[in-house]
């Protein structure tokens, strides 16, 4: 019979291994081999032209994984944290993924920072004033002694996202990296601001449904498009308009306006409050809720 398999080997340094109850002193290795359009026996010497060797490493009882690849290259994992990866080239996920826990907890850093952690996602179109609001907020935080950090939606893809276009599935991976990366900002304790356009309803929902309940707190910009357009900081609705940007948020590409956000901003009559009155307004809301203490 010819077919594709895996096989997953067990290396040990002793010579009698109980599985169950490994003793100390054991070495084991896991490798998973992929081997593809082969002569399938349960003989493994009929395989051996596919196996590569792999260097004998000192390690603890914890499981080290081996990965061969195709062309007889192993790849190990140098965290001893129990990861098998699957090659990122294909768009495959993870597997053989565990969770390695801490002492410390999410609690007990929010006691040492005396706040607790949260994401204050503010979304808007270009031009809003998230950036500038996000600043002021923060700004009124650190006055206060609490720990912030902003994520921005450009500064973001000068590092993080430098990768990726404006295409609309990129869109949707830049809002995804920056909703995991600010959950882990929040589970530190920080109160994570991400200033991000998030065009569409279905990557913020994404990114709230990743935190606990209440600690994606969404602050809609609700500014007029043709308030956005006359300030046009960066020049860009200028240049959508002229054709020479396409897929550009409010003019050839849908906002998507939040329908349930936890904080509106909005402008009174034809007058925009002042970006520290809109940043009062949301620090109002994090000490009702208690955010501000631990």
């Amino acid at each position: 019979m010819t077919a594709s398999a895996k096989f997953s080997l067990v290396f040990t340094s002793s010579p009698e291994l109980d599985f169950a109850h490994p003793p100390p002193s054991t070495k084991l290795g896991f490798a998973k081999f992929r081997t593809p359009s082969i002569g399938y026996q349960r003989n493994m010497t009929s395989i051996s032209k596919n196996l590569a060797p792999i260097k004998a490493m000192e390690g603890s009882i914890m499981p080290s994984y081996v990965e061969v690849k195709p062309n007889g290259h192993a790849v190990t994992n140098d965290s001893n944290d129990s990861i098998l990866h699957k090659s990122l080239a294909n768009g495959t996920e993870s597997e053989n993924i565990v969770w390695h826990k801490c002492s410390v907890h999410k609690i007990d850093r929010q006691k040492l920072l005396q706040q607790k952690g949260c994401v204050i996602w503010i979304t808007g179109l270009s031009g809003s004033g998230k950036s500038t609001v996000a600043c002021a907020l923060t700004g009124a935080l650190h006055a206060r002694g609490k720990l912030t950090y902003i994520l921005d939606g450009d500064n973001v893809r000068h590092g993080l996202n430098r990768d990726l276009t404006f295409k609309s599935e990129d869109r949707a991976e830049n809002i995804r990296r920056v909703g995991e990366v600010a959950k882990l900002f929040a589970d530190a304790g920080v109160i994570c601001i991400a200033s991000v356009i998030s065009p569409y309803r279905k990557d913020r929902a994404a990114c709230r449904s990743i935190l606990p309940d209440g600690d994606f707190i969404e602050v809609f910009m609700d500014i007029p498009l043709y308030v956005c357009e006359a300030r046009d900081p960066k020049g860009l609705y200028k240049l959508a308009r002229a054709g020479k940007i396409k897929g550009f948020t409010g003019i050839d590409d849908p906002y998507e306006a939040p329908l349930n956000s936890e904080i509106v901003l909005r402008q009174e009559g034809e007058v925009c409050p002042p970006p520290e009155t809109m940043a009062e307004k949301v620090i109002s809301y994090l000490e009702e809720k208690g955010y501000l203490k631990a």
